[in-house]
């Protein structure tokens, strides 16, 4: 077989061995739904089920059938003609299909699952693939259990089933038993003791009981295999399957490495969700590339480098793999640069910004709560204290309103170490505030939108009000947040002043 040395494949049993975790059963038109995606996202074989398995498993690989038209639809069998008799009708749609057929190659699995001979196994591993081949062009052969095989014979095996017309031969690594070097060493013993092995493209599957799946996956690739195995999110039975998205970005990453597969990797964010939806199985927070902090940080030390240059704490662009930004998430640990970005990214100008008062402030609130976020953060700014440098702050407002009482504001303001103070009506006690302070700065100012909010609810909740100015042809926006709504109105319309004054 000729193909490029360099090129990896990418076997995607994400709707097989993924399907296979408790609970995380999908309907056809769910596995099509994926099965579609994962042809966007560039797979190169989806293994679509076990059709003799059930009457469910053997119409969804007739339907993925029809589906899709790119990647190679692949079914599992057992080694035994009524199996494979299933997996063929179950491919007729097929445009490219693949029977994957195996037995048991651990001497553990011929003694205790099969009852069985080395000789009887590898006999009925060679019968399964010429019946299958006899249907099918395409025939992957797997050695069941293959990281704890005797590996002379499991070469005598790869040998046989090459022979006999295996296009594919995966070495399982089946419990996840294997090391790194261990596993690495399997492929490049049969690399290099198998006669024919140039006629066949070698697969890693590798499971993650030990949490090594995707490191002896990649030991595999580099010991001389062309396809891994893999599922989005790395779900399968047990601790699961090796990541696909984790494979991908570690070749992707390491160019040294000269392997490259053809996944879009920028899908990957997306198609991570919509699979954990599916499926109901969450994705651990810190799991790598695809979980909610493999681009969050909230460690002082590390937003500074992260802000200064994204390398220094990212091997990874988010991007490349579908998000947008990395995260700089607020907490007590963060620094006075993390503070300024995120003041910076809600419009205010860095200059302008009194910010060792905001971040005195920031910390007292942060030792509250866990994580701070941007209504936090606005308000903060609209408490009208000492955030700008050169900003106008509140000294006292007073109200007077209610029939028949004409709406009469009273407010007292310091700007640029002079206090002054002016009355106004209104239509109302918030539009009487702002009648007032314009007394006071004289600016030619257009209210354009205002919205108060609920925070959480009920009548004794904080509100939050948020203005829209516009001064000189440009748009400004102010927040203020208060028991009070006249308060909030007040530094709502203040902060969104100081903006520009």
């Amino acid at each position: 077989m000729i193909h490029d040395p360099n090129r990896i494949y990418v076997f995607d049993t994400t709707l097989r061995d993924g399907e296979q975790v408790p609970g995380c059963q999908l309907t056809t038109s769910e596995k099509i739904e994926i099965a579609k995606e994962l042809e966007l996202l560039g797979v190169d074989v989806i293994e679509a089920g076990f059709p003799i398995s059930s009457p469910g498993d053997f119409q969804s690989v007739v339907e993925l059938s029809k589906a899709v038209s790119e990647p190679i639809i692949c079914a599992l069998t057992r080694a035994n003609n009524k199996d494979i008799d299933a997996a063929v009708a179950a491919l007729q749609y097929a445009k490219r299909p693949r029977i994957h057929t195996g037995i048991g190659a651990s001497d553990m699995h011929i003694q205790y699952k099969f009852n069985s001979t080395r000789e009887e196994i590898l006999r009925r591993g060679v019968e399964a693939v010429k019946y299958a081949k006899k249907f099918v062009e395409d025939i992957e052969f797997y050695a069941e259990d293959a990281g704890r095989a005797d590996n002379a014979f499991l070469a005598q095996m790869v040998e046989a089933v090459i022979a006999a017309g295996a296009t594919v031969v995966n070495i399982p690594d089946t419990n996840g038993y294997c090391l790194p070097d261990q596993y690495g060493a399997k492929i490049k013993y049969l690399m290099d003791n198998v006669k024919n092995i140039d006629q066949a493209i070698i697969s890693v599957h590798c499971h993650n009981d030990l949490g090594l799946a995707t490191a002896n996956s990649i030991a595999g690739i580099m010991n001389g295999a062309r396809q891994v195995e893999c599922t989005i999110n790395g779900i399968g039975e047990r601790a699961g399957n090796t990541s696909l998205e984790e494979v991908a970005m570690v070749l992707k990453t390491h160019t040294s490495l000269g392997k490259y597969t053809n996944i879009n990797s920028k899908k990957f964010h997306q198609l991570s969700g919509m699979v954990s939806r599916m499926m109901r199985m969450p994705v651990q927070p810190n799991k790598a590339i695809v979980g909610k902090n493999a681009f969050a940080h909230s460690s002082g030390i590390h937003q500074d480098g992260v802000l200064k240059f994204r390398e220094n704490y990212e091997i990874i662009n988010p991007e490349d793999v579908g998000i947008n930004q990395s995260e700089i998430i607020l907490t007590a640990r963060s620094g006075r640069h993390a503070l300024k970005h995120h003041l910076e990214r809600l419009g205010y100008v860095a200059d302008k910004i009194n910010l060792e008062e905001v971040y005195e402030r920031f910390l007292i609130l942060a030792d509250k709560k866990k994580e701070i976020n941007d209504d936090d953060l606005l308000s903060l700014m609209g408490e009208g204290t000492n955030n700008y440098k050169d900003g106008i702050h509140i000294k006292l407002l007073q109200v007077q309103c209610g029939h028949p009482l004409v709406p009469t504001s009273t407010i007292q303001i310091e700007y640029k170490n002079e206090v002054k103070e002016a009355s106004a009506t209104g239509n109302g006690p918030v539009n009487a505030t702002i009648n007032a302070v314009n007394a006071i700065i004289g600016k030619d100012i257009n209210l354009k939108e205002l919205h108060i909010d609920s925070i959480h609810g009920g009548s004794t909740d904080s509100c939050k009000v948020t203005m829209t100015l516009v001064y000189d042809g440009k748009t400004y926006m102010g927040y203020g947040f208060h028991t009070d709504i006249v308060q909030a109105s007040a530094q709502a319309y203040l902060d969104a002043v100081n903006k520009f004054i």
